[in-house]
């Protein structure tokens, strides 16, 4: 067990709380959901960047590179002012959804570059320009703008011309769970010397002005700790009443500044202001010069080391920091132990008092604590992988690491307001979320992106936990139980789709995530937690009746269920009424319901190799499935199979309301996402289960109709295997024609959402004097529809290939290396579906991987990042990627599910 594996077994244990700290801290929370108290959900407006500095926020906290305690009450981040901004850079900026030619999107540069999983060791990069941050002209030529235009880059303002900016290191090491060893490190890549203010920042979220009955925090300069005569650092004391008292110690003699995490009322509402030390205080300081600013006292709930200097082209500075809950000056501070002792239970004599909190065990703890994460992930990965795959899937598990958030949402507080405070206005009181009063979250959550999507998705959520069990499977299962719980999930047991509207519905894929977590966990740990699998199978049995009554409402297994997390891969927008009138049956929304019935069988079948109970609920969920194939291909609700055996595909359907129906016939990842419903049942599974085995067989010989539905062509010597899939063999054949066609789905990067086919050929629907059509568009969508910051007409998408490759091995496990498919078409190469989907998986790794010319493919035609040393091995994850260059866009820190590369890379290799 390595030292970091040690640390993960006593958090699990609790016997110390090495999660307690992490990187928990929002990196935007202005703009988001939960701060916007305006009559009609205008969130980016009522919350802007602008307000950002001045104003207290509700529910969270932003900063840069920043770690918090899991509850968010102590705060650390980093500020830096390069003497030429128009505003301190205490935040990252980005624009609005309003304001972005393709939604919101970030504009700048920074990157995750590793974590452990208990946050031992933590390292961020940012890049800040030298020149005045170009906000107004980001905003402006942005909005200038249109669809059909590439995104305005701040790369593309000019402020990294001539290497003019800094590299900001920052780093962290914990000699103990509660004593966090803090560098940054900031390197001049520019032709000249240049002068950088750097401004380590603590404060406490403001939880005393909303009512919060845990007292008033305090920040308070102290003694300077010193090493014989000579001041060694600048302490202030932190007193909270959750975790009592903390101590920052700032290396040298920075200038301490003190303010309070207070509303500036008289900027931002031209309101007197309470007092005169308010959140913005720092920024007044620097970069208006205003002395009275900041507090002459040294107190405050906002405090800030600053420290100013000017650096040589090429040369660096490194400022030292230490968070701690040891008294400096009367309990001494920590040195963790030597490698090859446990550095989880350190030898108690080499706790004894530091001659220097920043001498030489301060440089041995940072070396440790890499050479452990080091050790970690070589323990936990194949090394045979080249050095840049390693660090491909490095950086993306450090994305996903960095990418916890401490989510906090009262939903009935959010309505109804806060004591003390200006009510809340009535429309609210019927707006966003009001059906969801139950909902309280204050958890650590892994979120999709910080920024961009600063807050949980269900069915993003299900995927992430795939990658994180490689590494920690703990928080991946409490990821997964969490959605569950009573204080998420609805009542009527419905899982919360995100902030924007819990309502939404998402893919049912939390039972999938669960089924995949359990056994991975297994692999790595070498151990089976049923108690896990038993937990969820019982609230997921909740949520797919929920399905089950919300989603059919004929009950002739056919469902529909909006947009389902495709954005605007449809005719229409699915989260909306139909321009038409009528309603849709959809072949996606069918078909997950067809998986989540296999997943929820397999998990029914393993619970029931110990408890015969299940062996009943494994036949309900055996005989749903094989409705749902009967309705899918045979009859739908109405008449109408969603399977078009004229064209081999599958399509959703129109039903109008004069009766009449007919296809939407787009040829899209709808139509693919039946084979995501596959499942073998095995001859040596079904004997250890009579009762199961019993109930089974009578269906199938009183059911012929339905029989059909279950393939039983493959033999063991044990018995028939038996195949529960949505499409038999000759339509498998007829799908996989067009999906391995590189003038439909197949692109060199993955299997695109939409056929390439709509290039040549839209779909186009006239209704009521509208013209409703979609075209193949590769790139970023040229509509609005959904918000206009996705797009599934043409990209390439992760998670929908990653549950394709999944897909295809199962179809392999049960046909084997006789079922074989041309592929490319036209190749005249006969593939296994093994081989298939292992291309697959190698075309989605090789985005990220340097190609033969030293190019990722990721970064398209963008020479920084393909050539520049400082710059093309840093790897941003995507949220999507062009359907025929893999150029990455969208979110350009969705490690969530983009994440899942580490573990392609992983099982499959390069």
């Amino acid at each position: 067990m390595t030292p970091e594996e040690k640390r993960l077994d006593e958090s699990h244990q609790r016997t110390r709380h090495w999660k307690r700290w992490g990187p928990y801290v929002a990196e935007r929370q202005w703009g988001t959901v939960r701060e916007d108290y305006s009559p009609h959900g205008t969130a980016w407006e009522y919350f802007p960047h602008d307000h950002a500095r001045s104003r207290a926020y509700r529910w969270g906290e932003d900063g840069i590179g920043g770690i918090s305690d899991r509850h968010q009450r102590v705060c650390f981040a980093l500020a830096l002012w390069n003497g030429r901004d128009p505003i301190l850079k205490e935040r990252l900026f980005g624009l609005t959804g309003n304001e972005g030619n393709h939604g919101e999107d970030v504009k700048e540069y920074y990157f995750y570059l590793d974590s452990t999983p208990t946050h031992s060791y933590m390292k961020f990069l940012y890049k800040y320009p030298q020149a005045a941050y170009p906000y107004a002209q980001l905003v402006e030529e942005n909005r200038r703008r249109k669809r059909r235009d590439p995104e305005y880059e701040l790369l593309d303002t000019g402020v990294f011309n001539d290497d003019r900016y800094f590299d900001v290191f920052m780093e962290y090491a914990k000699a103990a769970p509660e004593d966090i060893l803090i560098k940054i490190t900031a390197w001049n890549r520019g032709p000249e010397e240049a002068q950088l203010d750097l401004l380590p920042t603590m404060w406490f979220r403001n939880i005393w002005s909303f009512g919060g009955k845990h007292g008033h925090p305090k920040l308070w300069r102290i003694k300077d700790y010193s090493v014989g005569d000579r001041p060694a650092a600048a302490v202030v004391a932190a007193q909270e009443s959750r975790y009592g008292t903390r101590w920052l110690l700032a290396e040298g003699a920075p200038e301490m500044l003190f303010t309070e995490n207070e509303t500036n009322f008289q900027r931002v509402f031209n309101f007197p202001n309470a007092t005169p030390y308010v959140k913005d205080s720092f920024h007044d300081f620097l970069v208006h010069g205003a002395r009275g600013a900041v507090n002459p006292a040294q107190t405050g709930t906002k405090c800030a080391a600053h420290y100013r200097v000017r650096i040589a082209p090429g040369a660096s500075v490194t400022l030292r920091l230490r968070l701690t809950n040891n008294d400096p000056h009367t309990d001494g501070l920590q040195a963790p132990a030597q490698i090859g002792a446990s550095s989880v239970n350190a030898d108690p004599a080499r706790h004894a008092q530091a001659a220097n909190p920043f001498g030489e065990e301060f440089e041995k703890t940072f070396d440790l604590r890499r050479e452990e994460a080091d050790q970690f992930y070589s323990h936990r990965f194949p090394q045979e992988r080249s050095g840049d795959a390693r660090n491909v899937m490095r950086q993306a598990l450090a994305g996903m690491l960095w990418s916890k958030q401490c989510y906090h949402y009262d939903v009935r507080t959010w309505l109804e307001g806060d004591p003390g405070q200006p009510p809340p206005p009535p429309e609210r009181k019927k707006g966003r979320n009001h059906d969801w009063t139950h909902l309280y979250n204050a958890d650590v959550l892994s979120l999709p992106d910080k920024w961009e999507y600063p807050w949980y998705a269900a069915w993003d959520l299900a995927f992430h936990t795939i990658a994180l069990a490689l590494v920690d499977p703990d928080f991946a299962k409490e990821q997964l139980i969490l959605l569950l719980r009573e204080w998420y999930m609805h009542p009527n047991g419905q899982l919360p789709a995100y902030e924007w509207a819990f309502g939404d519905v998402n893919p049912p894929v939390h039972a999938w995530a669960a089924w995949r977590v359990y056994k991975i966990e297994k692999r790595v740990r070498g151990r089976a937690d049923r108690s896990f699998l038993e937990r969820v199978f019982h609230k997921l049995l909740l949520n797919f009746t929920w399905w089950v009554n919300r989603k059919d409402p004929d009950g002739m297994n056919v469902f529909q269920g909006g947009f389902l997390g495709l954005d605007n891969i449809g005719v229409f927008d699915r989260s909306q009424p139909l321009p038409t009138g009528g309603h849709l049956e959809q072949s996606d929304g069918t078909s997950w319901m067809g998986m989540y019935c296999l997943n929820m069988l397999a998990i029914a079948l393993e619970l029931a190799r110990e408890n015969p109970a299940y062996e009943d609920v494994a036949s309900k969920f055996f005989e749903h499935f094989v409705h749902i194939a009967h309705a899918i291909n045979v009859h739908g609700a109405e008449g109408l199979a969603l399977w078009d055996e004229e064209d081999g595909f599958y399509y959703d359907a129109i039903h109008l309301p004069n009766g009449e129906q007919h296809y939407l016939k787009v040829r899209s990842m709808v139509g693919l996402i039946p084979l995501f419903a596959v499942e073998t049942l095995e001859p040596e599974t079904i004997a250890r289960l009579p009762g199961f085995q019993r109930r089974m067989q009578w269906f199938l010989d009183n059911m012929p109709d339905f029989a059909s539905h279950v393939d039983s062509s493959q033999m063991s010597p044990n018995g028939p295997r038996r195949l529960l899939s949505l499409v038999d063999r000759k339509q498998l054949v007829r799908i996989l024609g067009y999906m391995v066609d590189k003038e439909e789905f197949f692109s060199p990067h993955g299997i695109r959402a939409l056929s390439k086919f709509h290039a040549a050929h839209p779909y186009i629907l006239a209704v009521n004097g509208s013209e409703y059509r979609v075209d193949y568009e590769p790139a970023e969508s040229q509509s609005g529809t959904f918000g206009g910051n996705s797009n599934w007409r043409g990209p390439v998408w992760f998670p929908t290939n990653f549950l394709m490759i999944e897909s295809l091995q199962k179809f392999h496990h049960y046909y084997g290396d006789g079922f074989k498919v041309e592929c490319p078409s036209g190749s005249g190469q006969q593939m296994s579906l093994w081989d298939v989907s292992a291309e697959i998986s190698r075309s989605l790794e090789h985005i990220f991987l340097r190609d033969g010319n030293g190019r990722r493919p990721l970064y398209g035609s963008v020479e920084k990042f393909q050539k520049d040393p400082w710059w093309r091995d840093l790897i941003l994850f995507y949220e999507y990627f062009h359907g025929d260059t893999g150029a990455g866009l969208g979110a350009s820190h969705q490690t969530g599910w983009t994440g899942l590369v580490a573990k392609l890379l992983e099982q499959t290799g390069e």
